[in-house]
């Protein structure tokens, strides 16, 4: 099969909006930087990278007959106020758990931000108090028994939908379009960096960009806090996901780079890298990014400017993936 022959639900506003950032870019002194911003992409609920991957799994939904979507996540999820958000326009229901992936000093944290948006949507939110892991959940598979206990009929979509069967089609589709917008702008992306942790994003990327004929970088920032992992799991995926889409060879290693050095310790935990990344976009570009994923990709992508690692006269795609709801939560940082 090809990419276009996997049924997918429209949740988008169409591309998401790609445009340069030139007074980081300026201030940087190295490669022109660009922003592909999946935060602008939606109507739903401020949207985010989740809901690219979702139309891709919407039709699989509706062909089971399931009447509650059940997701994963930590207090401050984008990914399950994502799925909230899109188990309401579906006009389904839907049962969150949320872990305490983040230990976190804020307060509030379990009250505001993306758990707040998902509580307005009237998804079914379960806080839990176990700890961070990218893999499949036990929490996670009691909620679908606990919903068919109930006379319910689940369908289960894992942390990020990234060990979702088809969790890669969306960033495939991603490389595609950039491609396109490639076209449309008279530029291409030497470079995309983007943040990894569950993986699917980045393997998307990955298997939709290997069918292309320039070959490009495609680097992935690691926010876990277990680069082994998410390397392992970015390259699983990949691989999978360029075996759907009928990319007719085997992905290389050298195509699946994640990197580490800005995560810290702790998942969730921003460092000063992090919060150096925030206010510099936005005192630079009044673009906002959030201090789980963004800000720690955007550290990245400093440091490899500086380091020369991108060099100047290539251009760079940065992947802003959404998140910025999650800063209410991370207030004390900032004050």
């Amino acid at each position: 099969m090809a990419l276009a022959d996997f049924p997918r639900y429209p949740l988008l506003f169409g591309p998401s909006p790609v445009h340069p950032l030139d007074r980081l870019t300026a201030h940087l002194g190295g490669a022109r930087i660009w922003a592909k911003r999946e935060d602008c992409n939606s109507g739903l609920a401020h949207g985010g990278n989740k809901t690219r991957k979702l139309e891709y799994i919407v039709p699989d939904v509706l062909a089971s007959g399931a009447d509650t979507l059940v997701s994963i996540g930590g207090y401050q999820s984008n990914h399950t106020r994502q799925v909230a958000a899109v188990a309401a326009k579906l006009g389904l229901r839907a049962r969150l758990v949320q872990e305490k992936w983040v230990e976190w000093p804020d307060a509030v944290n379990d009250k505001v931000g993306n758990i707040l948006l998902s509580r307005i949507m009237g998804a079914d939110v379960r806080l839990d108090p176990a700890g961070f892991d990218i893999g499949i959940r036990e929490s996670w598979e009691q909620a679908m028994e606990d919903v068919r206990a109930s006379g319910g009929t689940p369908y289960g979509i894992p942390a990020g939908a990234s060990e979702h069967e088809l969790g890669g089609l969306g960033f495939a589709n991603w490389a595609e379009e950039v491609a396109r917008q490639e076209e449309q702008l008279g530029v291409f992306f030497d470079a995309i960096v983007v943040c990894a942790v569950t993986g699917s994003t980045q393997a998307g990327m990955i298997a939709g960009f290997a069918g292309q004929e320039r070959s490009r970088r495609v680097i992935g920032i690691d926010a876990s806090a277990a680069v082994d992992r998410t390397r392992e799991q970015v390259g699983r995926i990949a691989r999978h996901t360029a075996g759907l889409i009928g990319l007719g060879r085997e992905l290389r290693d050298d195509e699946i780079t994640v990197l580490d050095g800005w995560a810290g310790d702790r998942y969730g935990v921003p460092v000063r890298s992090t919060l150096e990344a925030i206010r510099l976009c936005g005192e630079l570009e009044g673009m906002i990014i959030d201090p789980v994923y963004e800000g720690k990709s955007m550290a990245g992508l400093i440091d490899l400017i500086g380091g020369g690692e991108l060099d100047g006269a290539s251009n760079v795609l940065y992947a802003h993936l959404g998140g910025q709801p999650a800063l209410n939560a991370y207030a004390g940082a900032f004050s």
